[in-house]
């Protein structure tokens, strides 16, 4: 099964979701050095040393949405059948991919330097943004093209 350009760059983006849910689930069973380490919010990082549930269930939470993050990648992709609203989702998660990563363009540089984890991650998910961006223009071009072909 030979796959578009666009369709690579969904998969890659899926898998990097799914990879950082993963990770995000670890933290739950690292503990507050691991949120720490992954940049959590403080109270976070306070609810994983208390032994509250605001850590683990917020953690379950953001791992699920990137899990659905994945799930569009692949529907839109065609690795997966296709799953309702696949549109709209790929824009809304391509905006909130980009804006992530461009929100935090203030904060890569701290007082001691440098923020490699922060240009990290920015950068991972600018272009898991960029991905989901061409996901949508392929998906949109292909509607169109199938609206043309069924009026004629």
């Amino acid at each position: 099964m030979a796959f578009r350009l666009e369709s690579k760059l969904l998969i890659s983006a899926g898998i990097i979701a799914s990879l950082s849910a993963i990770w995000h689930l670890l933290c739950i069973f690292g503990g507050p050095s691991w949120y720490a380490f992954a940049r959590a919010p403080q109270a976070i990082i306070d609810s994983a040393q208390q032994g509250t549930y605001l850590a683990p269930v917020g953690t379950v939470i953001v791992a699920g949405l990137m899990f659905a993050c994945t799930v569009f990648a692949f529907s839109a992709s065609g690795l997966i059948r296709r799953v309702p609203l696949l549109r709209s989702a790929l824009a809304s998660i391509a905006l909130l991919c980009i804006l992530r990563a461009l929100v935090a363009i203030p904060y890569l540089s701290t007082q001691v330097g440098i923020d490699i984890w922060e240009v990290i991650a920015s950068s991972v998910w600018l272009y898991v943004g960029i991905c989901f961006l061409f996901g949508l223009l392929k998906l949109c071009k292909t509607e169109t093209e199938t609206e043309t072909e069924t009026e004629t």
